[in-house]
């Protein structure tokens, strides 16, 4: 794999750019592998690239049915930050933040993260409480988290409605200045260009259709494509998780909801941070490179595998953000869009093994997916290697709901759609 450097770019511009060598291969599948990944999204894409680095894999192939960021990897709202208080998420998903801020150097690809800071508002005194409870927490463990009152958000973000008549008054904010976004398909082309560069085999337009086992392990998956042969295989197909898990006779607690998401016509730089508040259920918004305020809200509430969502979540979403910012109230919507969310009773993710012998299982991410692919991809290429968990990841287990360890952030109860 040749590296991407500015001397690269200025010598393919002489050659009118003209002689750029392919991202990745486009290989036949292999007859077996030492370990298959269902699933090229960043999960799955990341899976692939830390077995190869991190542990020298690199006979491994990732199946994806259609095309590489055609999935959720490609359809969010590229929002990262580690600002969690339970312990288990806290140490996890600040990995994966740590692993952000290096990625680009990493795999030679700029993933265009923008540690921007990441606002997380309050609207009341016991608003107040909870996000100094929070940073407290976070700060304990090493993570950044600043506690900013009133004055101090106005001067961040004089766009909101600081009026007396306000919907949602500002009493405050938790600020953490390293998170921020990515660029989500950047990640995706990232992770396949470097894990491909490492011997991986990305094979496109391949769908399993069934697991091959013999006395009860796995031993392969039956594709569109042939019969492939392995004694790993790991599952990462975000809201398809419990259909493709089914093949394999596994029933996992996992609901599948579409998840919309918004973006504005394009104008000036406004929104400089990610912004985020849970007075209306559930809001955040960001501006893209390109102008465009980027925003979504809550799940729409039923059980669905459409990529498109319902006029009631689009309408409360709206009416967040002029509530918000009065001044989007003249703005037209651009274009909005819906992802297959693959939600848990607790809100929480999978990443671990399975009741059967050779199957691994990464899914269950809720809105959480896009912030820990680099966690999650580090996390699940060391249980497929050891068959057993990394400390990062042991408690987002299968059996946690049997064994009362839930890991509920939002406290809302074992109640999918509220999560």
């Amino acid at each position: 794999m040749s590296r991407y450097s500015a001397f690269a770019l200025a010598r393919n511009a002489l050659a009118g750019h003209q002689n750029w060598p392919r991202a990745w291969r486009s290989p036949e599948p292999k007859s077996s592998y030492d370990a298959i990944i269902i699933g090229g999204g960043g999960h799955g894409l990341a899976t692939a690239y830390y077995l190869a680095a991190n542990h020298g894999m690199t006979k491994v192939a990732v199946l994806e049915k259609g095309a590489i960021g055609q999935g959720n990897v490609g359809r969010n709202t590229t929002i990262v930050r580690s600002d969690y208080m339970i312990d288990g998420n806290t140490q996890f998903f600040e990995h994966s933040l740590k692993l952000w801020e290096g990625l680009s150097h990493t795999l030679n690809f700029n993933v265009m993260y923008s540690p921007r800071g990441r606002i997380s508002l309050f609207h009341d005194p016991v608003g107040r409480d909870l996000a100094a409870r929070r940073g407290n927490i976070m700060r304990l463990n090493g993570i950044d988290a600043e506690l900013l009152d009133r004055g101090q958000v106005q001067k961040l973000l004089p766009y909101l409605d600081y009026s007396r008549e306000a919907r949602f008054p500002v009493y405050g904010c938790l600020l953490q200045r390293r998170g921020g976004t990515a660029r989500h398909d950047a990640v995706a082309w990232g992770y396949a260009r470097a894990a491909d560069g490492l011997g991986v085999d990305i094979i496109e337009n391949c769908a399993v259709q069934g697991f091959l086992k013999d006395n009860g392990k796995i031993v392969g998956v039956d594709t569109s494509r042939g019969k492939v042969l392995s004694d790993k295989v790991g599952i990462a197909v975000a809201g398809h998780s419990s259909h493709v898990a089914a093949m394999a006779g596994l029933r996992l607690p996992i609901e599948s909801h579409v998840l919309q998401a918004f973006v504005s016509e394009p104008i000036k730089p406004l929104v400089h941070h990610v912004v985020g508040t849970g007075a209306a259920g559930l809001f955040y918004m960001s501006q893209s490179d390109k102008g465009g305020l980027v925003f979504g809200g809550h799940i729409d509430g039923h059980n669905t595998y459409a990529q498109r969502g319902q006029l009631p979540a689009i309408k409360t979403v709206a009416e967040s953000l002029v509530a918000l910012v009065p001044a989007a109230s003249r703005l037209r919507l651009l274009r909005h869009w819906g992802g297959i969310m693959d939600m848990t009773p607790d809100g929480s993710p999978f990443i671990c093994r399975t009741p059967i012998s050779g199957l691994y299982l990464n899914g269950g991410w809720c809105y959480q997916g896009f912030k820990a692919t680099p966690a999650s991809g580090w996390c699940f290429a060391h249980t497929i290697v050891h068959d057993e968990e990394h400390e990062f990841n042991r408690c987002y287990s299968l059996d946690r709901f049997e064994t009362g360890r839930e890991l509920d952030e939002h406290g809302t109860g074992n109640w999918t759609y509220k999560q």
